[in-house]
């Protein structure tokens, strides 16, 4: 991030990502979904997809935290009529009447016919996924699979004893946003410095839940480490280790990618771990 020449951030509140600066860096503050949106027609609303797929209307009833504060569609409308002269966009219409936005969704995306009138019956309508329909859109009419040939694709790791690590998140973040330190899905409290180990790769390495150890990257040329780590007994498969992200990306070289996709290898990084101390810190 820091290469860029400028970056722009537009959020309701600061978080991590804010502190990923270019060379200039603007951080705008907007409304959040749970305020009050009032344009030059009226009160707004905006759509969302939840989990299930289903868009729907979403309007504020809160005050915002400050007349100051500007919606996400006015700052960027705004930008663009200040930027883009010769447009032919009515950028302040726009901002105005947020039907019209949903206007040239409906003309841009298929699946959003009707798109301001079915947002407002209660539930709102189901994003259109053709497989779950049964329907491929594919060269043959029908699914297609991929064929994985094997772990034997992945690059051996250096050195005894080494282990494949995946990154993952805990149940209170979204992405790299991290809202609170919990993670009840795996009955961890109030921190985020542990690996997960299986209790055999544990015991073959000498190991005790509780254990300080480091962790580093098992591949040529490659000086990455994750120091002072927590080790946790916990049911994931032999020869695999997890650790949170984006604690855990400092072991994923940049340069490590799958060979078609370009995807980074987050979920798949060889790894080697020593114990630091047996001084245990309270899990």
């Amino acid at each position: 991030m820091h290469g860029l020449d400028l970056s722009v951030h537009i959020g309701t509140k600061l978080n991590r990502t804010h502190l990923l600066v270019g060379k200039r860096t603007f951080i705008f503050p907007c409304l959040g979904r749970t305020e009050l949106d009032i344009q030059r027609t009226g009160r707004q609303s905006i759509t969302v997809e939840d989990s299930m797929s289903m868009v729907h209307a979403s309007s504020g009833k809160l005050k915002p935290a400050s007349p100051l504060l500007r919606s996400e569609p006015a700052i960027i409308a705004g930008m663009a009529k200040a930027t883009l002269k010769n447009s032919k966009i009515g950028w302040m219409e726009l901002v105005a009447d947020y039907d019209l936005i949903r206007e040239l969704i409906e003309q841009t995306i298929p699946g959003f016919d009707n798109y301001n009138d079915r947002i407002r019956v209660p539930g709102g309508f189901r994003m259109p996924l053709p497989p779950t329909e049964r329907v491929w859109p594919t060269s043959t009419g029908k699914a297609m699979f991929s064929v994985f040939h094997g772990v034997n694709e992945n690059v051996t790791g250096e050195g005894e004893n080494t282990l494949r690590l995946i990154t993952l998140r805990s149940h209170d973040q979204y992405n790299t946003t991290i809202y609170a330190m919990d993670d009840r899905y795996r009955g961890v409290f109030g921190r985020r410095d542990i690996i997960f180990m299986n209790e055999g790769d544990m015991e073959q390495l000498g190991l005790e839940h509780g254990d300080r150890v480091d962790i580093r990257t098992a591949l040529p040329d490659s000086d990455l480490c994750l120091e002072d780590i927590t080790v946790v007994a916990y049911s994931i498969a032999a020869g695999s280790v997890g650790a949170y992200y984006p604690e855990a990306n400092v072991l994923v070289p940049l340069n490590y990618i799958d060979k078609e996709s370009g995807t980074p290898s987050y979920k798949s990084v060889p790894v080697n771990i020593t114990l630091r101390s047996k001084e245990i810190r309270a899990l």
